[in-house]
């Protein structure tokens, strides 16, 4: 007999649990609702302070907004030469320390008559360049076909010095478009003046000319010896194009490598005339920008955030007070 009571008592027990679970859920979806209505209530009561409070904040935010000037900001992309990163954000440093102590004197020094320093700052970062992950794959899959092949070198090394030499941006930070103009390229000026740079371009330039005159001589003399090789093939046309060359009292010559030496020439002619385009100055200005306004963020605009501080007030003030009159129901 007790074997057959026992399922019906589980049937009855589960029936009164889930009938309690409902009743529960209902409950919470009426006081969510009256949260809800109460909420509603609460705007409703208040609509037109909420309404006042926006529309003054908005004002408020216009004004101050046309009261305040905007911040301006000019960059300048620049790319250190001879090792003169390091350089650069020195000099970028102690401009802005002179900044913060508002040196007139070291500004005079370097031709900075009249400074406004209300919003004036200098900062400097790297520019990176966005990569593309196809592009790269696609890249390291052409690279692995010169694994075997003596081109592999030259593209490494190629490859890493344009990794390890990066662009930078110098940004200049200020209110006054005139003053702000003329300290950018007073600054500028002063960047690229420094003795010690200034030696190592110039014995730099005197090299890289020295090996253009050196190599054109050179490249001058292997077009001779081709010349004088062709023409020798035209009046012996049995000679195969892989013999070597005997020269007067010289080794022999394969003609193959004076090709490639020739070409090596080429290369390192124009490396160097490249060199000589971009080493003039310690700090090579790829491109100095125009003045342009500073874009705030969202929260950042008077006009937006005025209204919201308002109201965020007047939400905790009248949380307070509510707070106040339960606490005296208790």
């Amino acid at each position: 007999m007790a074997e057959n009571q026992t399922p019906e008592n589980q049937n009855s027990s589960d029936e009164i649990d889930l009938g309690q679970l409902f009743k529960l859920i209902g409950k919470g979806f009426n006081s969510v609702f009256r949260s809800f209505l109460r909420f509603f209530l609460y705007l409703k009561k208040n609509i037109f302070i909420l309404i006042g409070l926006v529309v003054v904040g908005l004002a408020v935010g216009y004004g101050l907004n046309k009261i305040i000037s905007k911040k301006l900001k000019t960059e300048v992309i620049v790319k250190p030469q001879m090792e003169s990163k390091n350089y650069l954000y020195d000099v970028i440093n102690e401009i802005q320390s002179n900044i913060d102590s508002k040196d007139t004197l070291f500004f005079k020094s370097i031709g900075i008559e009249e400074i406004d320093f209300d919003g004036l700052e200098v900062h400097i970062s790297r520019v990176v360049e966005e990569g593309n992950l196809e592009n790269d794959l696609q890249y390291f899959e052409l690279l692995q076909s010169f694994e075997n092949t003596d081109a592999i070198a030259d593209i490494v090394k190629a490859e890493l010095q344009n990794k390890s030499s990066f662009n930078h941006r110098i940004t200049f930070y200020y209110k006054n478009v005139e003053l702000g103009k003329n300290f950018a390229n007073k600054v500028m000026l002063y960047i690229n003046t420094n003795i010690y740079f200034d030696g190592l371009i110039e014995v730099s330039r005197g090299n890289a000319t020295s090996r253009i005159e050196q190599n054109q001589v050179l490249l001058k003399q292997v077009d001779e010896i081709i010349t004088n090789y062709t023409n020798s093939l035209a009046v012996k046309k049995e000679r195969p194009i892989g013999e070597r060359i005997v020269l007067d009292n010289q080794e022999q010559v394969n003609i193959a490598d004076l090709f490639q030496y020739k070409n090596l020439l080429i290369r390192d002619i124009e490396t160097k005339k490249l060199e000589l385009k971009e080493r003039t100055e310690p700090v090579s200005i790829i491109n100095f920008g125009q003045p342009q306004a500073v874009k705030k963020s969202f929260f950042g605009k008077s006009i937006v955030f005025i209204p919201l501080l308002l109201l965020c007030l007047f939400f905790f003030v009248s949380i307070l007070g509510y707070l106040n009159n339960k606490s005296k129901e208790l």
